[in-house]
């Protein structure tokens, strides 16, 4: 494999870690929002990552086989809370609003591993060019 496909299979999985990052600082933005519904509460948002090891799968995201691609967002099954604030301007008929699904400590952990794959996709992209720096000074002796 050369050392360019190795540049570009870790900036595929930094590409992916931010997108995790991102959906990570949205849901905690929203994390104290409320809806007038089940509906219309704020649900968490997920990454679904798809790892490309096909020849098919090249033009979907990566020109190298072995990077990852986002496959899409999907909305957290976790449910949402029902609480009793009659004076809330969202609040239903009977007074109840419905509380986001965001859980800080999740997406504090979502966060620190993200952060930590990107810091690992770097690492890879650094030692390939240390490598390739190392070629280079072979060939001017």
């Amino acid at each position: 494999m050369s050392l360019d496909k190795i540049i570009g299979i870790a900036s595929t999985g930094m590409n992916a870690q931010m997108v995790r990052l991102n959906s990570t600082a949205s849901n905690m933005a929203n994390a104290s929002t409320v809806g007038g519904s089940k509906e219309t509460a704020y649900k968490a948002k997920r990454p679904v990552f798809e790892a490309l090891l096909r020849e098919e799968q090249l033009n979907q995201g990566s020109p190298y086989i072995g990077g990852v691609k986002v496959a899409g967002m999907v909305d957290d099954t976790a449910v949402n809370r029902k609480i009793l604030d009659p004076g809330n301007p969202k609040a239903d008929k009977d007074g109840f609003v419905f509380a986001s699904n965001v859980n800080e400590v999740t997406e504090m952990v979502e966060m620190m591993a993200a952060g930590r794959s990107y810091q690992n996709n770097v690492e890879v992209v650094n030692t390939a060019k240390v490598l390739m720096s190392r070629t280079l000074e072979l060939t001017k002796v």
